[in-house]
């Protein structure tokens, strides 16, 4: 059976029942699981599909995947104006007496700009807010671990280690993408895991994200959708019933 009729008869199962497992399809194709695994791979590299563990999922209408992660200096230039406004709202939810997490990222790193004096501590896996937070006379702790260049965030076991010491009021993360289904979404799996250590660390969790990363699917989900509010500029017309996203516009501090 040629690649594509492979492809086609995959595309049409996931269609038909939404999921479907790598056994499933070993079976249907009548080929070998890792012939399967490189198909599913091959399908969701694409943006054709989900890949979980065992299988793969449909993608809800609309919703797109990608594990491209753009750099620092790439994704400074983009929504510079919205990722502004969601950082001017996101630092005004923070009081004196709080113990904060702030995620590496263009977005979370806005945020430093819109603060003024604060007792507030804070703990950060990016560099450039740790230094940017001192300068400012902010106690700010930096976790310690390996340095991803791309992103300039710490990673890895010791920064896990580090966070998992932690108990934090409010945390403020970034998102590569947002769908209800996947929940947010980031391209590096190291980084996931250490985003995922620091929001289940955070008694309130606030993801910031301008509206271009709704219906984006990135590589590795970090956290359910449900388990942070979303702070964003301008919320798409699909998530308008969900309690959980505050378009910053067209609310008050809450």
């Amino acid at each position: 059976m040629l690649t594509e009729q492979r492809y086609q008869i995959i595309l049409d199962l996931l269609k038909e029942k939404k999921s479907v497992t790598a056994t499933e399809l070993k079976e249907i194709l009548d080929t070998s699981e890792s012939t399967v695994r490189r198909d599913i791979t091959a399908l969701h590299k694409a943006g054709k599909l989900i890949k979980v563990f065992g299988g793969a999922v449909a993608l809800e209408d609309g919703d797109t995947v990608s594990a491209y992660e753009p750099t620092v200096e790439q994704k400074s230039e983009l929504y510079v104006e919205e990722k502004r406004r969601i950082a001017q709202y996101a630092a005004g939810l923070i009081e004196d007496e709080d113990f904060i997490y702030l995620d590496a990222g263009t977005t979370t790193g806005y945020m430093i700009d819109a603060l003024g004096h604060t007792n507030a501590v804070f703990v950060t896996n990016a560099v450039s807010h740790a230094q940017r937070l001192a300068a400012k006379g902010i106690k700010v702790f930096l976790i310690g671990g390996e340095l991803k260049n791309s992103t300039e965030a710490v990673i890895g076991a010791q920064a896990m280690k580090n966070l998992q010491e932690y108990h934090f009021t409010k945390g403020f993360f970034g998102a590569n993408g947002i769908t209800k289904a996947e929940g947010f979404t980031t391209p590096d799996a190291n980084e996931a895991l250490v985003k995922q250590t620091a929001i289940e660390r955070c008694k309130n969790r606030f993801v910031l994200a301008d509206h271009s990363k709704f219906g984006c699917i990135s590589s590795v989900t970090f956290s359910a959708f449900a388990n942070a509010k979303i702070l964003t500029d301008c919320c798409p017309a699909d998530y308008q019933e969900m309690d959980c996203v505050i378009g910053v516009e067209e609310s008050s501090l809450i």
